[in-house]
C-alpha cells in the first residue's frame, strides 16, 4: 500500500514541482524584488540590526504576542530543519551540486517574498476574545478577497496547512530524527519515534509563550553547533573547496555531464531540485512563517519584514550552504566516493536498492569520511539533526495549530484533537518509509503555496508601501 500511495503522490509532485512550483515561486520574488526595489539588497543590514542589534537569548513574557526576536527564532526553528541537512542532500544526490546554485537563486528571490508575507501578517493581524494576537495568511487572503473566493481560499490553505505543517511535515522530521539516531547509536526507529513523541506533547501542551522560550534557547545553539562542526570538516577538506564551489557553478549549467540524460532534462531536475527544496528549508512564498511574524512586537511592519529576510539568508546562505559544502567536499570533491562518477554509475551509487548513500545518511557519511571515524561523525549529525528537526517539530505545530483554531472558530476540543492527531503523526513518520514521507509533505507545501501567493500578488501595493517608506 505504501508502494501504490507513493507513485501516486511522486507523480503528482513531478508536474507541481516541475512546472507550477517553479513559475511561482520564481515569479513571486521576481515580483517582489522589483515592486520593493530589491528590498533583500537595500534594507539587508537594517534586517542585521534588527535582528542582531539588541539580541537577548531571554526575550522576557510579553503582555500579548512575543518578541521580535521570539517570533524570528520560531520562524527559524520552522525553517532551519531536516531541509538544511537531509533536503539539501537530496537535491544535491538527484540534482547534482548545481541543485544549490539554484536553492540560492531560490533564497535571494524568496527574501522579498518572505519580507511581503511578514509584513502583511503584521498589517492584517487581530486581536482575538481572549486579547491573544491571532495572524497569518488566513487573515491576509481574507483582506484581499473579502467574498466568497476569499473565503474558499481561506479555508483552502487552512486545510493545506493543518495537513502540510501538522501532520505530514512533521512525519518527515520525526522519521529523519529516527533514522539517522540508528545509524549512529541503533535504537530502533520507533523507540526514537516515542520518545520524540512525548517530548513535543510536553511542549505542545505549554503554548505560544512555552514555545517562544524554547525555540528563543534552541534555535542559537543548534545553528551553532552545526555550524561550527560543518567548519570542522571544511578545514579538513580545505584543500578541495574550490573544486566543491567549482562544481556548484559548472553543474548548475551543465547537469547532464554528471547525471546523463539530454542538457534539457537534467537542468529541469536540477533546478525542480533547487526549487522544491529551497522551498522546503526556507520556506519563503509557502505561508507557514508568518504566523509567527503576525505575532512579533514591533513599531511597524517593515521592521519585521526585514528581520523575516534575515531568516531566509541564515537559514539557506548561512547553514543550507554548510550542509552543501561538506557533501560535496567530502563526497564529490577529490578522493570521495563519488568523485569521477558520471550517467549510469552515478545514478547507482546514488538511488535505488544499490546505492551507497541516502539522502538521509550523506551528510553523516561526509563527517565520517573527513574524520576518518564513523562512530564520531554518526553522532555527532544524529544529535545536531535531532534539534534541527525538532525545533521544526514544534514550530511547524504551532503553525498548523493556528489553522486548526480558525477552521473550528477557536474551539477547545478542536485544538486537543488536532494535537492527539499530531502527535500520532509524528510517531508513525518514524516508522514509515522515508521517499513516502517526503513526497507527502512535498503535495501538501505545494498546496500552501498557491493561495498564499495569489494573496501575496493581490496586496502588493501595501508591500510596497512598506517598503518605500
Amino acid at each position: 500500500m505504501q508502494e501504490t500511495l507513493l507513485n501516486l503522490v511522486a507523480n503528482a509532485n513531478k508536474y507541481l514541482s516541475d512546472y507550477i512550483l517553479i513559475i511561482l515561486l520564481v515569479g513571486t520574488g521576481l515580483f517582489f524584488s522589483f515592486k520593493t526595489k530589491f528590498v533583500q539588497v537595500r534594507c539587508f543590514g537594517e534586517g542585521m540590526k534588527q535582528v542582531f542589534g539588541n539580541l537577548k537569548l531571554r526575550g522576557g513574557k510579553q503582555a500579548s504576542g512575543i518578541s521580535s526576536f521570539q517570533a524570528l527564532a520560531t520562524a527559524i526553528a520552522a525553517q532551519v530543519g531536516t531541509g538544511n541537512i537531509v533536503g539539501a542532500s537530496g537535491a544535491i544526490l538527484i540534482g547534482g551540486p548545481g541543485a544549490i546554485f539554484w536553492m540560492w537563486v531560490i533564497a535571494f528571490l524568496g527574501m522579498a517574498t518572505i519580507y511581503a508575507e511578514a509584513v502583511l501578517a503584521q498589517e492584517t493581524r487581530i486581536k482575538d476574545a481572549n486579547g491573544e494576537i491571532q495572524g497569518g495568511p488566513v487573515y491576509y487572503i481574507k483582506k484581499a478577497f473579502p467574498n466568497g473566493f476569499g473565503t474558499f481560499l481561506s479555508v483552502f490553505f487552512a486545510i493545506a496547512a493543518v495537513l502540510a505543517l501538522g501532520f505530514m511535515g512533521s512525519m518527515v522530521q520525526s522519521n529523519s530524527i529516527a533514522e539517522t539516531c540508528n545509524t549512529a547509536f541503533g535504537i530502533p526507529v520507533w523507540v526514537m519515534g516515542v520518545v520524540v513523541a512525548v517530548i513535543a506533547a510536553v511542549i505542545f501542551i505549554g503554548g505560544v509563550q512555552r514555545l517562544a522560550s524554547v525555540t528563543e534557547k534552541i534555535v542559537p545553539f543548534m545553528a551553532l553547533l552545526y555550524i561550527i562542526g560543518g567548519l570542522v570538516i571544511l578545514c579538513i577538506r580545505i584543500k578541495f573547496i574550490p573544486e566543491t564551489i567549482g562544481m556548484i557553478f559548472k553543474f548548475a549549467f551543465t547537469p547532464s555531464a554528471l547525471i546523463g540524460g539530454g542538457i534539457g532534462y537534467a537542468l529541469k531536475t536540477a533546478i525542480s531540485q533547487g526549487a522544491k527544496r529551497g522551498l522546503f528549508s526556507n520556506e519563503a512564498g509557502m505561508g507557514s512563517t508568518p504566523h509567527a511574524h503576525a505575532m512579533a512586537n514591533v513599531e511597524k511592519p517593515h521592521k519585521q519584514g526585514v528581520a523575516a529576510m534575515i531568516g531566509v539568508f541564515i537559514d539557506t546562505f548561512v547553514v543550507l550552504t554548510m550542509t552543501a559544502l561538506v557533501v560535496i567536499s567530502c563526497l564529490y570533491a577529490g578522493n570521495g566516493p563519488l568523485a569521477g562518477l558520471t550517467g549510469d554509475a552515478y545514478l547507482a551509487a546514488t538511488s535505488g536498492a544499490g546505492a551507497i548513500v541516502s539522502k538521509t545518511s550523506a551528510v553523516q557519511m561526509a563527517f565520517s569520511n573527513a574524520l576518518g571515524s564513523g562512530v564520531f561523525g554518526n553522532s555527532f549529525v544524529a544529535v545536531c539533526l535531532f534539534f534541527l528537526a525538532f525545533s521544526t517539530i514544534i514550530g511547524w505545530n504551532f503553525f498548523g495549530k493556528i489553522n486548526a483554531q480558525y477552521l473550528t472558530k477557536n474551539s477547545k476540543a478542536g485544538t486537543i484533537i488536532y494535537a492527539v492527531i499530531a502527535i500520532a503523526f509524528i510517531f508513525t513518520g518514524s516508522i514509515l518509509s522515508n521517499d513516502l514521507v517526503w513526497e507527502l509533505t512535498d503535495f501538501f507545501n505545494y498546496l500552501m503555496v498557491i493561495p498564499n501567493v495569489i494573496a501575496l500578488i493581490a496586496l502588493y501595493k501595501i508591500v510596497a508601501k512598506n517598503a518605500k517608506n
